[in-house]
């Protein structure tokens, strides 16, 4: 493959790992009732994921590039699949934390990866938007690290507790 062809391809998958955030924060928010600052800034985080995905349809366009259903319906399917799976852990809201924080590191390697492709293709007019996608997430990543020792503490406590729900 040529480096417009794999740049094309990145592009198309960091649409579909996109919709599989915005799929994965949709469900996870619904889900969170005992823990209103990590409900407030998943919220705030798929805010931020829809706009991501705006910004990226516009590179996808610019770029002439077709979205890939397949992708984009595998990765949906994928957030579908965690999410029901985490329904049934006992500890859901701890192991979804973890597992946001991961796919955060995910996100920051790939758009750190795409501006370095922009960069050698020539498409300079990205690559100001891969670096505002990947502050978000670099922002959301640190938010999840520095939360984790909290959400821990109050499940703990909330588990340890005769008739509280902890979980979720």
């Amino acid at each position: 493959m040529t480096p417009q062809e794999n740049y094309h391809d990145w592009l198309r998958d960091a649409h579909a790992m996109e919709k599989q955030a915005e799929s994965m924060l949709n469900a996870m928010s619904s889900r969170i009732d005992n823990y209103p600052d990590l409900r407030a800034k998943i919220e705030q985080h798929l805010t931020e994921t829809q706009g991501q995905i705006k910004l990226l349809e516009e590179v996808l366009d610019r770029n002439n590039i077709n979205r890939s259903l397949m992708k984009d319906a595998t990765s949906k399917m994928s957030a579908m699949s965690q999410a029901v799976g985490g329904m049934f852990a006992s500890d859901e809201v701890v192991k979804g934390s973890i597992s946001s924080y991961v796919f955060e590191q995910f996100e920051i390697a790939c758009y750190t990866s795409l501006i370095t492709a922009a960069e050698k293709v020539g498409d300079i007019a990205s690559i100001d938007i891969f670096k505002q996608i990947l502050a978000e997430e670099k922002a959301m990543a640190e938010w999840a690290f520095n939360h984790l020792p909290d959400v821990t503490e109050q499940f703990l406590l909330r588990d340890a507790a005769a008739g509280v729900e902890a979980k979720k």
